[in-house]
Protein backbone atom coordinates (compact mmCIF):
# COMPACT_ATOMS: atom_id res chain seq x y z
CA UNK A 1 0.00 0.00 0.00
CA UNK A 2 1.50 3.19 -1.16
CA UNK A 3 1.45 6.29 1.11
CA UNK A 4 -1.78 7.94 -1.12
CA UNK A 5 -3.65 4.89 -0.20
CA UNK A 6 -2.89 4.70 3.65
CA UNK A 7 -3.33 8.73 3.99
CA UNK A 8 -7.02 8.29 2.12
CA UNK A 9 -7.91 4.90 3.94
CA UNK A 10 -6.97 7.26 7.40
CA UNK A 11 -9.41 9.76 6.45
CA UNK A 12 -11.80 7.99 5.25
CA UNK A 13 -11.43 6.34 8.71
CA UNK A 14 -11.59 9.53 10.60
CA UNK A 15 -14.79 10.37 8.41
CA UNK A 16 -16.82 7.73 9.71
CA UNK A 17 -15.39 8.19 13.43
CA UNK A 18 -16.69 12.03 13.14
CA UNK A 19 -20.48 11.06 12.16
CA UNK A 20 -20.33 8.43 14.46
CA UNK A 21 -19.54 11.02 16.78
CA UNK A 22 -22.71 13.79 15.38
CA UNK A 23 -25.39 10.73 15.96
CA UNK A 24 -23.64 9.56 19.63
CA UNK A 25 -23.47 13.60 21.21
CA UNK A 26 -26.69 14.13 19.46
CA UNK A 27 -28.53 11.32 21.44
CA UNK A 28 -26.53 11.41 24.78
CA UNK A 29 -28.30 12.65 27.50
CA UNK A 30 -25.38 12.80 29.87
CA UNK A 31 -23.67 16.33 29.72
CA UNK A 32 -19.94 14.77 30.98
CA UNK A 33 -19.82 12.27 28.35
CA UNK A 34 -21.49 14.03 25.90
CA UNK A 35 -18.58 16.48 26.42
CA UNK A 36 -16.75 13.99 25.76
CA UNK A 37 -17.66 12.91 23.09
CA UNK A 38 -17.91 16.78 21.33
CA UNK A 39 -13.90 16.80 22.51
CA UNK A 40 -13.34 13.56 20.58
CA UNK A 41 -14.77 15.02 17.58
CA UNK A 42 -13.11 18.33 17.78
CA UNK A 43 -9.39 16.35 17.98
CA UNK A 44 -11.17 14.13 14.85
CA UNK A 45 -12.06 17.25 13.16
CA UNK A 46 -8.68 19.03 13.87
CA UNK A 47 -6.69 15.48 12.68
CA UNK A 48 -8.95 15.28 9.80
CA UNK A 49 -7.82 19.15 8.42
CA UNK A 50 -4.23 18.29 9.60
CA UNK A 51 -4.13 15.03 7.32
CA UNK A 52 -6.34 17.19 4.51
CA UNK A 53 -3.42 19.88 4.26
CA UNK A 54 -0.93 17.17 3.84
CA UNK A 55 -3.07 15.47 0.80
CA UNK A 56 -2.96 18.47 -0.63
CA UNK A 57 1.08 19.70 0.18
CA UNK A 58 1.79 16.02 -1.81
CA UNK A 59 -0.75 16.74 -4.90
CA UNK A 60 -2.82 13.61 -3.66
CA UNK A 61 -5.92 15.95 -3.73
CA UNK A 62 -6.70 19.11 -5.87
CA UNK A 63 -9.80 20.56 -3.76
CA UNK A 64 -12.93 22.49 -6.17
CA UNK A 65 -12.71 25.60 -7.37
CA UNK A 66 -13.84 28.50 -4.78
CA UNK A 67 -17.13 29.72 -5.81
CA UNK A 68 -17.93 33.19 -6.92
CA UNK A 69 -18.83 35.62 -3.86
CA UNK A 70 -22.25 36.09 -5.95
CA UNK A 71 -23.04 32.36 -5.70
CA UNK A 72 -22.19 31.96 -2.03
CA UNK A 73 -24.55 34.77 -1.32
CA UNK A 74 -27.11 33.11 -3.75
CA UNK A 75 -26.93 30.09 -1.72
CA UNK A 76 -26.98 31.81 1.66
CA UNK A 77 -30.05 33.75 0.66
CA UNK A 78 -31.60 30.29 -0.38
CA UNK A 79 -31.12 28.77 2.52
CA UNK A 80 -32.07 31.77 4.86
CA UNK A 81 -35.24 31.75 3.29
CA UNK A 82 -35.62 27.81 3.37
CA UNK A 83 -35.15 28.04 6.82
CA UNK A 84 -37.64 30.78 7.34
CA UNK A 85 -40.85 28.75 5.90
Amino acid sequence: MNDKDMLNDYLASIKGSLSTYASVIAETNNAQLRSTFQQMRDQGEQRQYQLAQTAMQKGYYKPAALAQQSEVQQLKNELMSASAQ
